[in-house]
């Protein structure tokens, strides 16, 4: 054990001296987590709403004011349907409501009006979000003026109340941290790990190392060491950034997501060893290691549910151990979930370091 406490200190004094490197661990963390988690963003406001109204009423001035003040649209009245299916063409308008002529009148005679609401359906997602911010404010609109033309005598229907758990201001930044910060640890760790060990094949170093009789499980622990306990200390920036900026609940137990933590790196560690058995140069390592995160990223149910997906991608998608930490931070910080709600994650992580690192280790090939 002594040996591993050598490789140990001679990494760290490598990763102190790289003015590279430690730059990468300490602030990388930090801004992504803040880049990411304004940007990275489903919310969509701000829609360019191109108006029409035929009938100039104020019932019809009091729907498109009621677009305004919902803060999903920026209101752009125009004067002719043509104008705005112009616009619309032109990429300037998100959606068109045409409200025609009588508007009110048959709204407060028949209980019933028609208009007309068209959205840009180039993408998909602004469109149909779009589509049910202007419906869901329509319907409203249509409730308070029915109440407003119907006798008080008469029963009206009973209101609903929402009760949103876990998320109580509807914040998308509360959903995206915990998993962008299991995402961050991943990505970096993955990539140092490969790096690391091929840059030492490249500069000769490496061959020092074998020809000593340093065995080859010490050699790898005294390697991954470092990165383990830094992987730590990046996660302890990530949450305090997460709870100082974004104010992010932590309804578990801190605890229990560092044991996770503790757990879940060595698959990522193991995973960018096992890259640089097979890789000549840093560049190999890090086009390869990038081919397997970018897919593990964007399957993780990082930004859409994994449920989604179908099923044969889900089923691929155990394979995935990022999805499971992005799964377990949600779990954990934001419904405060214990270990029996994630013990099978956790066992299946578990598995899943073990095998990885020990087909590193089989792998590795020490030669003088």
């Amino acid at each position: 054990m002594r040996t591993v406490l050598f490789l140990v200190q001679k990494e760290f004094l490598q990763i102190f001296r790289n003015k590279t490197m430690l730059p990468l661990l300490l602030v990388m963390p930090v801004v992504q987590t803040l880049l990411l988690s304004f940007a990275a963003n489903y919310e969509v406001k701000n829609l360019a709403l191109a108006v029409v109204d035929h009938d100039h009423s104020p019932a019809s001035r009091q729907l498109v004011a009621k677009m305004g003040a919902s803060g999903y649209f920026k209101i752009n009245q125009l004067p002719t349907a043509a104008m705005a299916d112009h616009q619309m063409s032109d990429d300037r308008a998100d959606l068109i409501m045409e409200i025609p002529l009588n508007f009110e009148r048959d709204l407060v005679r028949e209980n019933t009006a028609a208009l007309s609401l068209n959205a840009n359906a180039i993408n998909a997602t602004k469109a149909g979000l779009g589509m049910g911010y202007a419906q869901s404010i329509i319907r409203d609109f249509n409730l308070e003026m029915v109440e407003e033309n119907t006798p008080s005598t008469v029963n009206h229907a009973p209101s609903t109340v929402y009760s949103n758990w876990y998320n109580p201001r509807l914040d998308y930044k509360t959903f995206m941290v915990p998993g962008i910060l299991g995402t961050i640890v991943s990505l970096i760790i993955c990539f140092l790990t490969g790096l690391n060990i091929v840059r030492e094949r490249e500069i000769g170093t490496i061959e020092q190392l074998n020809v000593t009789p340093v065995k080859k499980w010490q050699f790898i622990l005294g390697k991954l060491l470092p990165f383990w306990l830094l992987s730590l200390v990046m996660m302890t920036i990530g949450l305090t950034v997460g709870k100082l900026v974004f104010d992010t609940p932590m309804l578990g137990s801190l605890g229990l997501v560092f044991a996770y933590t503790a757990l879940f790196t060595p698959c990522m560690m193991g995973l960018g060893f096992l890259i640089s058995n097979f890789a000549d140069s840093q560049q190999q390592a890090m086009f390869t290691a990038w081919f397997f995160l970018i897919i593990f990223i964007l399957m993780s149910g990082l930004f859409t549910p994994a449920s989604s997906m179908p099923e044969w991608a889900q089923w691929l998608n155990k394979l995935n151990p990022v999805s499971y930490f992005v799964e377990f931070m949600r779990l954990v910080l934001l419904k405060g979930a214990g270990f029996e709600d994630i013990k099978t994650n956790f066992y299946t992580v578990l598995g899943y370091a073990a095998t990885v690192n020990a087909l590193a280790v089989w792998t590795y090939r020490k030669r003088a």
